[in-house]
């Protein structure tokens, strides 16, 4: 690349802030964008420019941004247009490099109907299903796949657009709402009909291409512990997974990256059933939030792959891959109230205090004195362990949580905790519907430490709804405190 490089990351929050560490490692200028609403974000701070667009969701504006400041290349980070072909194309024809895969992989493995059919022509397994096309009988259509099934949108994810139906029957009334629920979405009410798996888990295959059908898998993640299908728990490697299993899942993952000749870092996604029987669900053409997990344990920086690739594609070496290292576990620290719901807990950071220690990784999008609102994820902070075993990356996990201080707003925090101390979790037993069915009614535990920190936000003038916010409730606390205690030493 004959100009100076300067990356606009069109993105925000930790994962921009993640991208620009790299960056700024490599020596490559970097340039952040901001919305607005997020003028204080704290990715900003760490970007050596910043410009404003009308919309982190407008592909032309962040384009017109780039070119504006001159940047050479983007990276998209996840979410928003990380994969949305249209941008990745305006952004190529630009003249920009696109830190990415190309637009054509984007839309063939982006639509989850002719990514299904790529993989089955790779060999790979995948459930039985069917697109759904206007005016077919559906009642038919589903009986051949059989029951439980699942309706689902060709486009997008995160549990919009799906339905589950257990009987023919509600086939065409699920299917009516499952539409509407994508074309708001996703603008695509396209649908298809796949077979249910009862209590799967969900295991993903993090792969990296150098876009000339050359690749290389980084190990496995598993991401079982989900609540509506977001992921709240990831970890690496994978715990009670055969080889078997392990060793085709590879083995698929590798087919999909040679046959579509897929570029820069991506994420085969399956289902793995009882008997250890999988099956492809998706592939994600980006980085994923729960990617510094798999970094821990191969120490491989995945954002520097990408960006030293996207510089010299032609000379680029893929990264050589020894056994994986240990264990890495990571959770999503959220804005939000898991005794109310998970309603959004939007409110000023008063106290912020992160974990540290050997093995302790803290990707963070707040700083203290900002004022976290509703208009964009509530995602604060990604919480990422490593430990020599499991058992020690549990016990470490339960450390940070227990030394991680937000005080100003309702977070996840104490549904974390109860997570990291779960004989379920810690025993590595888990599937997709776990979440949903142990904690269903979750009700916050008060620690000691809660009650210190409560006492310490009041001594500090904070007042009670600031005081009460680190066990993750948003106002009045869902648990006994000293705020509603009776008694002469309240």
């Amino acid at each position: 690349m004959s100009k100076t490089p300067k990356l606009l990351v069109a993105n925000r929050s930790e994962i921009a802030c993640r991208i620009f560490q790299t960056a700024r490692e490599m020596g490559i200028a970097t340039v952040g964008i901001y919305a607005p609403g997020d003028e204080e974000a704290r990715h900003l701070t760490y970007a050596d420019e910043i410009v404003p667009v009308a919309s982190y969701l407008d592909p032309d504006a962040v384009v017109a941004a780039a070119k504006k400041v001159g940047a050479t290349l983007i990276h998209p980070g996840y979410g928003f247009l990380s994969e949305r072909p249209v941008f990745a194309r305006a952004v190529e024809k630009a003249g920009i490099t696109f830190v990415g895969p190309t637009p054509e992989t984007m839309e063939a493995m982006g639509g989850k109907i002719d990514a299904k059919e790529i993989a089955e022509k790779s060999g790979v397994p995948t459930l039985p299903w069917a697109k759904v096309k206007p005016g077919e009988d559906l009642k038919a259509i589903a009986k051949k796949i059989g029951f439980p099934m699942l309706l689902k949108a060709a486009a997008g994810g995160g549990g919009k657009g799906m339905r589950r139906v257990d009987r023919p029957e509600d086939v065409e009334s699920a299917a009516e709402s499952a539409s509407a629920e994508a074309i708001a979405a996703f603008g695509d009410g396209t649908l298809f009909i796949e077979r249910l798996v009862l209590e799967p888990r969900h295991i993903e295959v993090q792969v990296f291409g150098d876009g000339r059908g050359g690749g290389i898998h980084l190990y496995e993640r598993e991401c079982s512990l989900q609540r509506r299908h977001q992921k709240v728990w990831e970890e690496a490697t994978a715990p009670n997974l055969s080889e078997e299993t392990r060793q085709g899942l590879f083995t698929a993952s590798m087919n999909l990256v040679k046959e579509t000749k897929y570029r820069s870092a991506g994420t085969l996604e399956f289902l793995v059933d009882a008997s250890g029987k999988f099956y492809f669900l998706e592939m994600n053409t980006r980085l994923q939030v729960e990617h510094p997990v798999t970094e821990l344990v191969t120490g491989t920086d995945l954002v520097h792959a990408q960006l030293s690739l996207a510089l010299d594609p032609k000379k680029f070496p893929l990264p050589t891959l020894g056994a994986p290292r240990g264990h890495a576990i990571e959770v999503r620290l959220y804005a939000e109230d898991p005794s109310q719901g998970f309603m959004p807990t939007p409110g000023k950071v008063e106290r912020l205090r992160w974990p540290t220690g050997t093995g302790i990784r803290v990707e963070s999008g707040i700083e203290e004195g900002q004022t976290v609102g509703t208009s964009f994820d509530s995602m604060l902070a990604k919480i990422v362990v490593w430990a020599p075993t499991r058992e020690q990356a549990v016990a470490r996990m339960r450390f940070a949580l227990d030394e991680t201080v937000v005080l100003g707003m309702g977070t996840n925090q104490s549904y974390l905790r109860a997570l990291a101390s779960d004989p379920e979790v810690i025993a590595g037993r888990m599937n997709t519907g776990y979440l949903g069915s142990a904690y269903a009614s979750f009700a916050p535990v008060p620690s000691d430490a809660d009650f210190a920190l409560v006492a310490a936000a009041r001594a500090k003038g904070l007042g009670k709804s600031h005081a009460v916010a680190l066990a993750g409730g948003a106002g009045a606390p869902s648990y006994p405190s000293p705020w509603t205690s009776a008694g002469g030493t309240r």
